[in-house]
């Protein structure tokens, strides 16, 4: 995954947890404005988030954070 959507989903997720408190949930849509602007960075979040981690439509934004700042901490 491309480092600026790792931090793009780091932002969204910090932002989330601070505004609703640590059992929000979010999506892979919630990285993206609602206007498709940048449909390949789309792809790559679904592609991870769907094949990739087989993850729940909605998951809680603090786990998504941690598995975020678990492939920043790999070589």
């Amino acid at each position: 995954m491309r480092p600026t959507l790792r931090h793009k989903i780091l932002d969204v997720c910090e932002r989330k947890i601070l505004q609703k408190g640590p059992s929000v949930g979010v999506s892979f849509y919630a990285f993206f404005a609602n206007k498709n602007d940048d449909p390949e960075l789309l792809m790559e979040a679904a592609e991870w988030w769907i094949r990739t981690e087989k993850l729940d439509h909605f998951e809680k934004a603090t786990k998504i954070r941690g598995m975020i700042e678990a492939m920043d901490d790999r070589p």
